[in-house]
């Protein structure tokens, strides 16, 4: 299975956040992961809407993580981000073989399988060393 680039650089966001003690603004999270700012400000919104983190306005406001997200488990993250699509689409145009292929259950169990492993590890798993470490060291890119 393979990730929507949103998704991916959603988690990333979520690991910097969990490594950081202070905000972020999103102009540094965008410069840190060479995106648009536009990109990362809806980015944001989606886990400001998922309640997976909280927002500052004003001159002194920016990014970090809700108080109750560390704990949360990558597979329901990543399910929350993706929503329930499958891994392919069988239905637009309609496959010829859909009613008698056996290739969509098989990718659905598996895609539940790579959900189901994500389950085991939380949050603040990714963070911890030689990661955290690593993440508070990141900086704006620098060419």
């Amino acid at each position: 299975m393979q990730l929507t680039h949103s998704t991916d650089l959603a988690l990333r966001v979520l690991m910097l956040t969990a490594a950081r003690e202070s905000l972020i603004t999103i102009r540094e999270l965008a410069e840190t992961l060479e995106v648009p700012a536009t990109h990362m400000a809806k980015i944001v919104q989606r886990l400001q809407h998922l309640d997976l983190v909280v927002t500052t306005r004003g001159r002194a406001g920016g990014v970090h993580l809700a108080p109750d997200t560390r704990p949360r488990r990558v597979g329901q993250i990543v399910r929350a981000l993706e929503g329930p699509g499958e891994v392919i689409d069988c239905d637009a145009p309609p496959c010829p073989l859909r009613g008698a292929c056996r290739l969509r259950g098989a990718l659905r169990q598996a895609q539940e399988s790579f959900l189901v492993s994500l389950d085991s590890v939380a949050l603040a798993d990714l963070v911890g060393p030689p990661t955290g470490p690593a993440l508070l060291s990141l900086g704006p890119a620098r060419h």
